[in-house]
C-alpha cells in the first residue's frame, strides 16, 4: 500500500488490505506508521546485509577493490535479488516512497549491528571518490541513494519477467547510471 499509495496511505486501509477488521491493527502490532516502516525495512535488513556480507567477503579475497562501482554494485545487487526470493513485489517502490524516512536514510542506523556490511561499503565508497570534495562527496553520495532507489522503483516492474541473468543486466545498467552520477569531474 505504501509502495503504490504513498507513505501518507491511511494506516486503516493498510490494516483493510492485510485482512484485518480491527482498523487499529497496524498501531497495536508496531505502535505507529513509522514503527510499520522500521519493521518493513528490518524485516529485509538481515538478508540484504548477509548478501552484502558475501559480496564484501568475495571482494577481500580478491584483493580489496578500490572501485567505485564495486562499492555500488555491493549495493545495488542485493536489492534486486534478496526481496523477490520470497516473494516480496514491491520493496523497490515501497523504498523509494520512504527515502526520506529516517528507517532508510537515518546516517546513525549505519553504526548499528544490523548495517555492518551497508556501512563497510559506503565507507570504502567514499573513500573511493577522495577526489572529491567533502561537500560535492556528501551531495553526490546523497543523490546516488535517491536516484538509486527511483531506478530500483522503475526496473521493479519489469523484473518479474527477467530472470537472473537479466537481473544481471539490469544491476549493471544500474551501476553504470549510478558511478557515472558519482565520478563525473567536479567543476
Amino acid at each position: 500500500m505504501i509502495a503504490e499509495h504513498g507513505i501518507d496511505v491511511p494506516l486503516r486501509d493498510v490494516a483493510a488490505a492485510a485482512g484485518q477488521r480491527n482498523n487499529s491493527a497496524v498501531q497495536y502490532h508496531f505502535g505507529s506508521r513509522d514503527g510499520l516502516i522500521e519493521a518493513i525495512v528490518e524485516r529485509r535488513m538481515v538478508a540484504l546485509e548477509r548478501a552484502r556480507l558475501e559480496l564484501l567477503a568475495e571482494d577481500e579475497a580478491n584483493g580489496a577493490s578500490t572501485d567505485p562501482a564495486a562499492f555500488v554494485t555491493m549495493l545495488v545487487a542485493p536489492l534486486l535479488d534478496v526481496p523477490y526470493r520470497d516473494g516480496a513485489t514491491h520493496y523497490a517502490r515501497f523504498l523509494e516512497q520512504t527515502r526520506r524516512h529516517p528507517a532508510v536514510i537515518d546516517p546513525t542506523r549505519l553504526d548499528t549491528e544490523s548495517w555492518v556490511a551497508a556501512r563497510i561499503i559506503i565507507t570504502r565508497l567514499e573513500r573511493s571518490l577522495r577526489h572529491l570534495g567533502p561537500e560535492v562527496r556528501r551531495k553526490r553520495l546523497g543523490s546516488m541513494t535517491t536516484a538509486m532507489f527511483a531506478l530500483l522503483a522503475d526496473f521493479e516492474g519489469e523484473m518479474s519477467d527477467v530472470d537472473a541473468a537479466g537481473r544481471d543486466v539490469l544491476a549493471r545498467e544500474i551501476v553504470d547510471m549510478l558511478v557515472g552520477m558519482l565520478m563525473v569531474p567536479q567543476r
